[in-house]
């Protein structure tokens, strides 16, 4: 029966019928009302499918549009993941959250959720429960953003451009960046993504400097995708005639997406949460309201654009 509803769920989300909001909450029922009969090759799944729908994105941008966000974002990713580190291990020692939770919760807010956490865990040489812990408060965040802020930019009546960098700057997965963008609007996705993948791309300074620092061996993860997305974007920009190949790959990938974020939501319940604790979740609560609220208010201002 649980495989049943699992296989109609991920149906449902490849079919385009149901948003990417509505697909991680029907993944979140799932896992917190049944037993998965996949757990983990879902998550396997999970993460392969978000890559590659987010190289399929790539195939329906400009890379005109793509260079010229990621170079303005460059510096607000540059300065707003040094402030919510700095933020987060302070406010980490406050609440006397563990060290190396503290620290992987406010590596997974300041550059990109679970992707980040992952990879700065190994070379911290954080264990199961405290990464379980990280991940867990980081996800539960980020769920409630796909939901919130769509809402919020409605409400501010924000623009395209400004709730793409707001939502770039501000949720924690590129997985939920992508899903809150898309459901606003194409140039909400176009800039919301290529700012996210250039906050993202601080994985790779952040593990070599914690990899000197530390003098562990453990391998970081270069990510490679982001990369090829801005092939795909290359592509779309100098090989106009296969426009419509392109569109094809670029509305894959959306599905992709969907389908992604029901993953994602499966792979949530309470065993997984249950380690998660006040103390964490209040640190990763109040990082991540300080960042949202910042730049929310900075945007509105029109102190920092595209």
């Amino acid at each position: 029966m649980n495989k049943n509803i699992f296989f109609v769920g991920l149906i449902l989300a490849a079919s385009g019928l149901i948003s990417p909001p509505i697909a991680l909450l029907g993944g979140l029922v799932y896992g917190f009302t049944l037993t998965h009969p996949f757990h983990v090759e879902s998550k396997r799944l999970a993460k392969f499918l978000l890559q590659a729908s987010v190289v399929a994105l790539g195939f329906g941008m400009d890379l005109h549009d793509v260079v010229h966000a990621g170079r303005s974002g460059f510096f607000y990713t540059a300065l707003s993941i040094t402030v919510a580190m700095l933020l987060g291990i302070g406010l980490g020692r406050l609440i006397r959250v563990g060290k190396k939770p503290a620290f992987l919760i406010s590596a997974g807010t300041a550059i990109c959720g679970g992707s980040a956490i992952a990879a700065v865990g190994p070379i911290a040489q954080a264990n199961e429960e405290e990464m379980a812990i990280a991940l867990g408060s980081v996800f539960m965040l980020n769920s409630v953003a796909l939901f919130l802020f769509p809402v919020i930019g409605n409400l501010l009546h924000l623009s395209q451009a400004q709730f793409g960098l707001w939502s770039a700057l501000a949720i924690h997965d590129t997985s939920s960046v992508v899903g809150a963008t898309a459901k606003y609007g194409p140039t909400a996705l176009a800039v919301g993504t290529t700012i996210k993948f250039a906050r993202a791309l601080w994985i790779v300074p952040l593990s070599l400097a914690m990899a000197v620092t530390l003098k562990s061996k453990a391998r970081i993860q270069w990510p490679w995708f982001i990369l090829i997305f801005c092939l795909a974007a290359l592509l779309t920009t100098l090989l106009p005639t296969f426009n419509r190949a392109f569109v094809a790959l670029n509305q894959l990938g959306k599905s992709g997406l969907t389908v992604t974020l029901f993953l994602i939501g499966t792979g949530l319940n309470r065993k997984t949460l249950q380690p998660v604790g006040l103390r964490p979740l209040l640190q990763g609560l109040t990082l991540w309201i300080i960042v949202g609220t910042g730049t929310l208010t900075l945007i509105v201002l029109n102190w920092i654009r595209v």
